[in-house]
């Protein structure tokens, strides 16, 4: 009977003991970025944002100047069609469309300039926020942090969202001048 008692007691130790490391164990910590919102937020993605929203009403001008004055030279052509020769006729029109061409040319080269801008400041901005991303995952001992939108994220609790933290550090980096991006 008494070694009964004693295999029961060394079971039951051995039960707890196991337990308590299971519990001792390190819990995965996971983190969230959304980096559609640190662009949004961030002081250096506000600058980037309106440096593209002054490009883009710079060229919108230009391009109601260009527009202005094709406008301009229809009304004239139309006027003046009557009292013009057949051959004045056809060169006036031909340079109407030849200067509606450039028009149509240059509004596609404003838009694809457009986007190439917001393309390479989103990838500056991409770059050095993962940088920050991956310091802040290192010092914090996260063992994953994934992108809220590219990483496929449906649903993540508000408490592994680092987001905050990323903008934080990335307006106080750009504030200092440092750049983020690894030279290795």
């Amino acid at each position: 009977m008494k070694l009964h008692v004693v295999i029961m007691q060394i079971v039951l130790l051995v039960v707890v003991n196991l337990g308590a490391v299971a519990y001792g164990a390190d819990v995965a910590k996971i983190g969230i970025v959304d980096l559609q919102r640190v662009i949004d937020t961030s002081n250096v993605g506000k600058r980037a944002s309106e440096r593209i929203k002054e490009q883009g009403r710079r060229m919108e001008q230009t391009l109601k100047e260009k527009e202005a004055e094709l406008e301009e030279l229809e009304q004239t052509l139309d006027q003046k069609a009557v009292v013009l020769s057949q051959e004045t006729l056809k060169e006036k029109k031909r340079e109407l469309r030849s200067k509606t061409n450039d028009f149509n040319s240059l509004r596609k080269r404003y838009v694809e300039r457009l986007k190439e801008m917001n393309v390479n400041l989103s990838n500056r901005i991409r770059d050095e926020v993962f940088s920050i991303v991956e310091e802040i995952g290192r010092r914090g001992g996260y063992q994953l942090v994934l992108e809220r939108q590219i990483g496929g994220v449906i649903y993540a609790p508000t408490a592994i969202d680092i987001t905050d933290k990323v903008i934080e550090q990335y307006n106080a980096t750009a504030a200092s001048g440092t750049d983020t991006r690894k030279t290795d």
